[in-house]
């Protein structure tokens, strides 16, 4: 059976701080194209599998 999922926790102070320049400063970062095409390859493969296995049922 599956675990009940918990509310997600809401950033204050110094956290919330962090976590916004962190977003801000990766906004325009960019992905090697390598790094692009495995991502995109593994997301394939889980997702090909899965919908895969939601049809044999």
């Amino acid at each position: 059976m599956a675990r009940e999922v918990k509310e997600t926790p809401v950033l204050s102070g110094k956290d919330a701080e962090i976590f916004a320049r962190t977003i801000k400063a990766n906004e325009s970062r960019r992905v090697p194209s390598a790094e692009y095409e495995r991502a995109k390859a593994v997301y394939e493969r889980v997702h090909h599998c899965s919908h895969h296995h939601l049809n044999s049922k």
